[in-house]
């Protein structure tokens, strides 16, 4: 249970880096990809900027999930030894 457990937290941490990295790449394109007239066209950032704050977000929880997991295994450990 604690394997799944740290499996999913550095899932969570994996799949929020790949979002950072495509919100940071929106961000530095400026919105140049974007069609003319909508935000991303208009070098609109604000979409992208929360997405990367978003992400961060999640990449943080999924950090904490294994953190408290790895303490677990430590506690479980100690009590068996």
């Amino acid at each position: 249970m604690i394997n799944n457990t740290l499996a999913i937290g550095i899932q969570g941490m994996q799949d929020g880096m790949a979002g950072m990295e495509n919100a940071a790449r929106r961000i530095a394109r400026g919105g140049v990809d974007g069609p003319q007239g909508t935000a991303e066209g208009a070098g609109g950032l604000i979409e992208p900027m929360v997405d990367l704050k978003l992400y961060e977000r999640s990449v943080e929880a999924s950090a904490q999930v294994v953190k408290t997991a790895d303490e677990t295994l430590g506690t479980l450990l100690d009590v068996m030894a």
